[in-house]
């Protein structure tokens, strides 16, 4: 039997190491099929962030499109977008650094098709009959009144005027055309709302000019959020509704809106960023779909003969966000697993074989290092049920000493109607392969369990959420797995604002990490951008009716209230939670007396993307809890100055 070492937890040596998370690990997803072949994008901390297009060529290697000095990104919504598209090898995309469309043919250099100028682009598709691009524009040239969201029809010579082929609504997504080009159907939604609480489907045939007729309102409006419109073969229209509760998908054909599967499972996931996908048609009759309940994702081939669901039995459980497509005889999606990390997968559907085109990391950890979740139910604030990933401390060289209990870091996702997955994230494996606890919540308004559990969050953000963390945290300390006098609480954005929160208004836990988090929502209102404008309605109130709730909510209003220490990290490039409001925090807790540090980096935005930054901000938050606490890391990490320690 192995003989394993005997070391407090936190203390223990770990194969996961930073440099293997940050310079060994990129994001995926964004994937295209035109015709036989298959591209997806790949995000790279290694070259700072940068967003390349791969291809996979028939001889099965994956061969880099985007030329070197050219990034593919949206920038719509801020969040991000799908911001390219292959038609007959010829890509088109949106580079990031001019905000510029541009058409690359294969061999030749990108040529610009629309002109200089904040004008953004997203979820693009080629209008073959009309010589066009159609996509969603954003215009920010517009001083300072409010961002124009349009549906614009873009000559693919970038020889003639734009054409704006639906405008007046605050927001677009998803332009789809029919299968004969003859029309077009697409998504939109208005303030006060976000696409998850309401959207709209249209449909409008084209003139000879190549304009839109009147539209056809054909589903949607508050309280129904539709998801990817998506056209049959056959020339009827798909989409996903939560109209049931669950996100489930139904069918309009000859003016008539018919469901065609329900089930308690969502086929769909919130629409952070325009251009998901998560169905599509191997034939007329045949849907491959992905589709999820309590974080477990599958998928599924959909009979639209027999209304028979019949799950495609892959080794993964966790599905990319909106990123499947589907052509005859193959699916390519993005998965991952407790075990396997997010990966491009290609199934056969004739043979089941099943193809891994690219990894999201090359860092083989053995098994015996890998802390795989426990999906846990609890008890939470007005009798309901919260749900989390618990992650015990796994490493196969250490044990603790006799009667010790790990610590427990709570981590928070963002959005907050995001959600928190199962698959093989190394960042989680830094923190239990080195002896600490984790439990990955997803709190009410989480997605993944249907809309009623979403709108939990709704005029509740800061009281359900934190319950939410803290139940888990206590729930855990019950059941005796963890230490009680050593509870951590971690998050970004939406997240960093809940375990905040917790930290204030909660006296559970001890130590805790804000990444890019928002300490004051007054001030979030007067920085916010579009998308997010009117969001805090939902989840706080009307403003300034509800004042009283944005005052009570906000951590910077009640720094007296906390005493724990807190690091903070941010982006000084970020236009979503503004530095100020990290600075603002830190400050508070320094003039007090408490333990905090702050750290910022340049040219990082809402999310870290460049590989030092990764590695800096995990062994950091790292080096943090280690003095808080004083247990010793086997880490070589570089001091980080704490304020009154």
């Amino acid at each position: 039997m192995k003989q394993r070492h005997v070391a407090p937890y936190g203390s223990w040596k770990s194969p996961v190491t930073t440099q293997l998370i940050a310079n060994e690990t990129i994001g995926l997803g964004r994937i295209v099929l035109d015709g036989t072949d298959t591209y997806w994008a790949e995000i790279r901390p290694s070259e700072e962030g940068r967003e390349v297009i791969v291809k996979r060529s028939s001889d099965g290697r994956n061969v880099d499109v985007t030329p070197d000095q050219f990034g593919v990104r949206s920038a719509v919504h801020e969040y991000g977008a799908r911001g390219y598209t292959v038609a007959g090898g010829v890509m088109y995309f949106s580079n990031f650094d001019d905000r510029r469309l541009y058409r690359h043919q294969p061999g030749g250099e990108p040529v610009p098709i629309t002109p200089e100028g904040d004008l953004r682009y997203a979820a693009m598709l080629v209008d073959q009959t009309r010589n066009r691009i159609i996509c969603v524009r954003e215009d920010h040239t517009t001083g300072d009144r409010e961002a124009v969201n349009t549906i614009v029809g873009i000559d693919i010579d970038g020889l003639k005027e734009v054409k704006v082929l639906d405008s007046g609504n605050d927001f677009y997504a998803s332009p789809r055309l029919s299968p004969d080009g003859s029309a077009l159907a697409w998504l939109a939604w208005n303030h006060p709302d976000m696409p998850w609480d309401g959207t709209t489907l249209w449909v409008a045939k084209f003139n000879d000019e190549g304009m839109l007729r009147a539209p056809t309102f054909v589903a949607g409006g508050v309280p129904q959020a539709i998801a990817q419109p998506e056209w049959s073969p056959d020339g009827a229209l798909y989409f996903v509704s939560d109209t049931s509760n669950w996100w489930n998908l139904y069918r309009w054909r000859e003016g008539e809106v018919e469901p065609v599967l329900l089930m308690e499972a969502d086929f769909a996931k919130t629409y952070w960023w325009v251009g998901m996908s998560a169905f599509g048609f191997e034939s007329a009759t045949s849907i491959v779909c992905s589709y999820g309940r309590h974080g477990v994702w599958r998928l599924g081939r959909l009979d639209l003969e027999s209304g028979r669901l019949d799950p495609l039995e892959i080794p993964y459980s966790s599905m990319g966000h909106g990123d499947l497509k589907v052509a005859a005889g193959r699916v390519v999606v993005e998965a991952g697993s407790p075990v396997r990390p997010m990966s491009v997968l290609e199934l056969n559907l004739a043979s089941n074989e099943l193809t891994v085109l690219q990894l999201s990391t090359t860092a083989n950890i053995p098994r015996e290092f890998l802390s795989l979740p426990e999906p846990i139910e609890y008890p939470t604030g007005n009798g309901a049920t919260a749900h989390a990933f618990y992650y015990p401390p796994t490493n196969s060289d250490y044990v603790a000493p006799p009667g010790e209990k790990p610590p427990l870091l709570v981590t928070c996702h963002g959005g907050p109607t995001g959600a928190a997955t199962m698959d093989l994230d190394l960042c989680t494996q830094y923190w239990t392969s080195r002896g600490i606890a984790v439990l990955d919540v997803n709190y009410g308004g989480s997605t993944g369990y249907g809309r009623d559990y979403r709108e939990r969050l709704m005029g509740e953000w800061g009281v359900v959420d934190v319950d939410d963390s803290t139940k888990g945290a206590l729930f855990l300390t019950a059941r005796g797995d963890v230490d009680e006098n050593r509870l951590m609480i971690s998050g970004g954005s939406a997240g960093g604002f809940t375990a905040l929160a917790a930290m204030t208004f909660r006296d559970v836990f001890k130590a805790g990490a804000s990444h890019f988090g928002v300490s004051d929502l007054e001030a979030l209102l007067e920085d916010i951008h579009k998308f997010d404008t009117h969001s805090l309605l939902a989840l706080v109130g009307p403003y300034p009716l509800y004042r009283k709730k944005y005052v009570e909510r906000s951590p910077i209003n009640f720094a007296e209230k906390l005493s724990c220490p807190v690091i903070f990290f941010q982006g000084l490039d970020d236009t979503i939670v503004p530095a100020d409001q990290s600075k603002a925090m830190f400050e508070v807790l320094r003039d007090k007396g408490v333990a905090t540090a702050y750290l910022t980096f340049e040219g990082e935005q809402h999310g870290f993307q460049k590989s030092e930054t990764i590695r800096r901000v995990l062994e950091a938050e790292l080096y943090f809890y280690s003095r808080v606490f004083g247990f010793e890391t086997d880490d070589q990490i570089p001091p980080v100055h704490i304020e009154n320690m």
